[in-house]
């Protein structure tokens, strides 16, 4: 099968994604293999062929955003049907014994495995899938537009929870790429204020579109305080910025996986009066399952760049470029035809 791996991480022009032949996998106990008919690209497998994030297997195939169908299941396999279209996401597996998988944690499971780090993923033909960890897509997302979901989705959503936004409360997001522009439909949607802070002229374009307050370079201050805020660009020095921007009693959420170093913090101007920072790290399958559902509730929409396969390497400068959307890869022929929403390349 056709696939496209991480040898030898480094900056993009160094070109660490390659084209590669591949085994198709065979499913084993509970897994099933998917025929990926699309992948995202997410920030994340910028940082694994860049070297942000250390590949945890030799030449590893990235790619965690993938929708498909069944064609093969695993000896064990009771879940799910052949043919039945499914996503394959970030958090790939964990061990369902420890107190964080107990107490319903199990994104800080201590032994926790994820697609397109610790296992190849969908820049590929075919993908496996421990069955547990695979999401129903909804009916009413096509191939294209369901694929960012399954993490900039997913993962937005979880930094809207952990950003903890009261009702018709003021949000802050900081970088309006794939997550972001998900994250401010929800939020939106539910009748909040959404201020962005962004570089790029597309992502400043794309969130005055979307409907939001106001929209200003990344290190603008919005024109009210803030009561909830998400950075999610890759960027420490916007911490400080950001927690200033918050009014009293205030959250700072940290949506990404890597970041720069956060630069000192005057405890009186950026923490004092019951101002928050959290992180946040991965995802439940709950928080999944429940974002996919909402997202079909509300109509969230993806706003999508289609990349043939072929083009993988520069799918990541779109990322690496602060494009604005999401960009996708078309991995199969029969991907249903792009819907609006949907840029061809």
């Amino acid at each position: 099968m056709r696939a496209w791996s991480v040898i030898h991480p480094g900056p993009l022009n160094s070109s660490p994604l390659v084209p590669a032949e591949r085994p198709k996998p065979v499913p084993r106990g509970s897994e099933v293999l998917v025929r990926v008919r699309t992948c995202g690209v997410c920030r994340t497998d910028l940082h694994l062929a860049e070297g942000d994030l250390a590949p945890r297997q030799p030449s590893v195939v990235p790619g965690h955003e993938v929708v498909g169908e069944v064609v093969e299941r695993g000896p064990a396999s009771t879940r799910l049907p052949l043919g039945a279209r499914v996503g394959i996401a970030w958090l790939r597996q964990t061990c369902g014994q420890c107190r964080w998988c107990h107490s319903g944690r199990e994104n800080l499971c201590q032994r926790s495995l994820y697609t397109g780090w610790d296992a190849d993923g969908g820049y590929a033909e075919f993908a496996l899938v421990p069955e547990a960890y695979a999401y129903r897509i909804p009916e009413s997302f096509d191939d294209v537009h369901a694929a960012p979901l399954l993490c900039a989705g997913i993962i937005g959503y979880r930094s809207l929870r952990r950003a903890n936004l009261p009702p018709a409360g003021r949000l802050g997001l900081y970088g309006f790429g794939a997550s972001a522009h998900l994250v401010a439909q929800v939020a939106l949607a539910q009748g909040a204020e959404v201020h962005v802070m962004t570089r790029g002229e597309r992502a400043q374009l794309l969130a005055k579109e979307l409907g939001c307050t106001s929209v200003s370079g990344p290190n603008g201050t919005p024109a009210v305080p803030l009561d909830s805020a998400i950075i999610f660009a890759p960027a420490g020095e916007l911490v400080p910025v950001a927690l200033e921007a918050l009014d009293d009693g205030g959250s700072l959420a940290l949506a990404g996986i890597h970041m720069s170093d956060v630069p000192t913090l005057d405890y009186k101007r950026h923490l004092f009066r019951e101002r928050s920072l959290c992180s946040v790290t991965s995802n439940t399958r709950r928080d999944g399952e429940e974002f996919l559902r909402l997202a079909a509730r509300l109509g969230v929409r993806a706003h999508t760049t289609l990349y043939e396969f072929e083009d993988a390497d520069q799918a990541l400068r779109h990322v690496a470029e602060g494009r604005g959307g999401a960009a996708v890869l078309r991995v199969a022929g029969d991907v249903r035809d792009p819907t609006p929403g949907t840029t061809p390349t």
